[in-house]
């Protein structure tokens, strides 16, 4: 997934009924308060986290969003987990769970060859991180080499069609109602072979 770039972060968690939503969520803010709450100065969470100085100064001043790779180096580095990094801490109820995120109100995290939609923002403690993408790329020198990340992923086609290439199967063309389930670890990238940019639902395990 990375995959995603842009700042604001959207918290997307409404109630049936007619209440209005959250208040949006300050990627940059919500980063730079971690950082300090740790104790950490820019440097030290940056070589925490295995990213620039000048790439975190950006995230936490707006100017930039981070691709799924530096949430996750991020969260690493902050010791937390990436549902964590993206909502403050809740309270959390024994009755159970539901966020509803309305068509087209995730947070936008686009990138050159993906644009991400993330999903289900604001649950706490959620084991997977589902999110909408459009696929922009077409060609596989669009991507500075292949895209990996711990856990597993699952790929559903929506709109269009695709070309999944991993690094270790031929490349398989997928379209709409088609689905794929396969290792983070291993190397894939994917492309869109329809006029259109196709679209997908991702869903990759968080643990």
């Amino acid at each position: 997934m990375s995959k995603p770039g842009q700042p604001s972060l959207v918290k997307i968690a409404r109630e049936t009924g007619a209440r209005s939503s959250p208040e949006p969520l300050n990627l940059g803010e919500r980063v730079r308060s971690l950082r300090k709450s740790a104790g950490l100065t820019l440097e030290q969470a940056a070589g925490q986290a295995g990213l620039a100085r000048s790439t975190l100064s950006k995230i936490e001043n707006g100017q930039m969003s981070p691709t799924y790779e530096a949430v996750k180096k991020l969260a690493s580095g902050l010791s937390i987990t990436v549902p964590q990094l993206f909502t403050p801490p809740a309270g959390s109820g024994g009755d159970g769970r539901l966020k509803v995120t309305r068509m087209g109100q995730g947070e936008a995290h686009p990138t050159a060859t993906y644009e991400h939609e993330l999903l289900a923002e604001g649950v706490e403690g959620k084991t997977m991180l589902p999110y909408r993408a459009r696929v922009r790329a077409r060609s596989l020198e669009e991507f500075d080499g292949w895209v990996r990340h711990d856990g597993e992923e699952f790929l559903y086609v929506l709109t269009g069609v695709v070309r999944l290439y991993t690094e270790h199967f031929e490349p398989v063309e997928m379209r709409r109602g088609d689905s794929a389930y396969y290792d983070g670890s291993m190397g894939h990238n994917l492309i869109s072979v329809s006029e259109d940019d196709a679209t997908v639902l991702w869903v990759t395990s968080l643990v």
